[in-house]
């Protein structure tokens, strides 16, 4: 069996990170379930200042390359777990970040103001985001918002895969899965399940 890299631990002193640390081996297990089901890069994150942070990442050796590592930050409007977490983030804060300008990786990255307002409205209205080569040509990535006990999302959680070989409608409701399992995890029990039909479906490409 493919055992996968895993790099976690990373200290960072805002809120939104801790209360992710503090699950510790009760929500990775739960990303090691994504793993296990998926055998791609499964990675959680959280928002601090203008980036990602990313305080998890596992990886097999024939998952799709990225340029994630625990500790390693980026701009949330080019990743997954980013839109996630951009899309429920301060609306002050959303609109100066659309002011940028957003930092481009690939002729994917949305940087448009209002592909940058379009999308994360898509992505709360779905619960998913999807991140079609935004940082790398041959990468996607379905990333699902995590919430905190005290009910306000404080991290999320993504699977990335290879772009020709994306199965989006059968990743998302994994992806949001795990999402569950991390929540519980954090300390709070969700709400009523909520049926996987039309919200599990993938976002319009924008």
């Amino acid at each position: 069996m493919d055992d996968p890299t895993r790099g976690a631990g990373v200290a960072v002193g805002r809120a939104t990170a801790t209360s992710a640390s503090r699950a510790g081996p009760a929500h990775r297990r739960t990303t090691g379930h994504l793993y296990e089901a998926t055998h791609e890069n499964v990675q959680l994150a959280v928002h601090v200042g203008n980036e990602v942070v990313y305080v998890e990442w596992l990886s097999g050796r024939f998952a799709v390359g990225v340029h994630i590592r625990a500790g390693a930050r980026w701009p949330p409007h080019a990743t997954g777990v980013g839109l996630a977490l951009l899309a429920h983030g301060d609306p002050g804060f959303q609109e100066e970040y659309r002011a940028g300008p957003p930092a481009s990786f690939t002729p994917y990255t949305i940087t448009e103001p209002a592909l940058l307002r379009r999308t994360p409205a898509e992505v709360r209205r779905s619960g998913v985001a999807v991140s079609d080569r935004r940082i790398t040509s041959d990468a996607l990535s379905v990333a699902a918002p995590v919430r905190g006990p005290d009910g306000v999302v404080s991290a999320a959680v993504s699977v990335v895969v290879p772009q020709a070989d994306a199965r989006v409608p059968v990743l998302i409701p994994a992806v949001r899965l795990a999402a569950r399992g991390i929540f519980r995890a954090l300390g709070r029990q969700p709400g009523p399940e909520i049926p996987l039909t039309g919200e599990d479906r993938a976002p319009p490409p924008s």
